[in-house]
């Protein structure tokens, strides 16, 4: 069976993969099986996410990260309870249904803390989804937030190689701990989702066979990937950023690996390319982000440099993005949007 016969009844192995990551040669089929498959599982339908970028305090030192502690030129911020309510009040208002509170890992947002911020959300907006983005936890933190309310849960995973973990992270965050973490969430009962970064320093294309393997191995219901783009306040910076066309075949490959998976096409990719997110979902994403976090603090959430979207209120940001979604062919929903397993 050739390649692109392969591709269609999506009988792709590892080597493979790797064949499809090295050359462009099958671009144009990855990107209409891609599309085909997403739209027998969801149609045109394209999920919001009302992302609220709370807090850029981290007590972790990632060297690609640019809201890492020793990040001593960050500014930083915490949203209160109270601000994030108003957030979802403003994104209840526009038609969002699900909120994704992300931050870093800040010693001040104890369990506690968090529990009442979740448990808050849900009774004020029933009929909403509270996604939760904070790092690694204790396995009964993630039971503490899931018995609030909150029921799916983003991390990325980065890379699934011990030795790229360890040239990307210091030396006190392993590997190990973050499928730990990651299967702890699976077994809770979360919608899971992982993903890692393309072209971040230091990985081969091996890697990302590595990345396709574990994510096989997890079965996230979410997976969320975007080019490596450096920020000046790093050990990276300088670095050579992740390319559009390797994103793009990766979300191809995905969706082809994954039929059921919810994949955003990300602010990152709309931050190397200015049609990078219509882009992305043609090659097969499904779930666009865009930002409710007040327009005071978006310039101070530095996770890497040049991001878009940081000075638009959030009215603008969702109908910009309804018709960039609309111009690439599809159709922005206000549903939950659970995964179609």
């Amino acid at each position: 069976m050739g390649m692109e016969e392969k591709i269609k009844a999506g009988t792709l192995n590892a080597a493979d993969w790797l064949q499809i990551l090295r050359c462009s040669e099958w671009n144009d089929i990855l990107r209409q099986t891609a599309d085909q498959l997403r739209q027998e599982v969801y149609g045109k339908d394209v999920y919001l996410r009302g992302l609220i970028e709370y807090t850029n305090f981290c007590k972790n030192n990632c060297y690609y990260c640019g809201i890492r502690c020793g990040n001593t030129k960050a500014v930083r911020y915490r949203l209160s309870k109270e601000e994030i309510l108003a957030c979802c009040e403003e994104g209840y208002t526009l038609g969002f249904r699900t909120f994704v509170l992300q931050g870093g890992e800040d010693p001040a947002s104890t369990d506690a803390w968090v529990c009442s911020v979740v448990s808050a959300i849900r009774e004020r907006f029933p009929d909403c989804a509270v996604t939760l983005s904070i790092g690694e936890k204790k396995k009964s933190s993630y039971q503490a937030y899931y018995n609030a309310g909150a029921r799916r849960y983003l991390l990325r995973h980065e890379t699934a190689n011990p030795e790229h973990y360890r040239h990307l992270h210091p030396a006190e965050l392993s590997l190990e701990n973050r499928k730990r973490c990651l299967y702890d969430l699976k077994e809770i009962g979360y919608q899971v989702g992982s993903g890692f970064m393309v072209g971040s320093p230091g990985q081969t294309l091996s890697h990302l066979v590595e990345d396709l393997q574990f994510l096989q191995d997890l079965q996230p219901d979410m997976i969320g990937i975007g080019p490596y783009i450096a920020q000046k306040e790093t050990p990276f910076a300088g670095h050579p950023n992740g390319t559009l066309a390797l994103t793009l075949r990766l979300v191809s490959l995905l969706r082809i690996l994954f039929p059921y998976a919810l994949i955003p096409a990300t602010t990152a990719l709309g931050t190397i390319h200015p049609q990078g997110r219509e882009l992305g979902l043609q090659a097969g994403a499904n779930v666009v982000m865009p930002n409710l976090s007040p327009v005071r603090v978006r310039k101070l959430y530095v996770l890497y440099d040049d991001k878009i979207c940081t000075g638009e209120e959030s009215a603008q940001c969702r109908h910009c993005l309804e018709q960039r979604v609309a111009s690439a062919g599809y159709q922005v929903v206000t549903a939950v949007g659970d995964v179609k397993r």
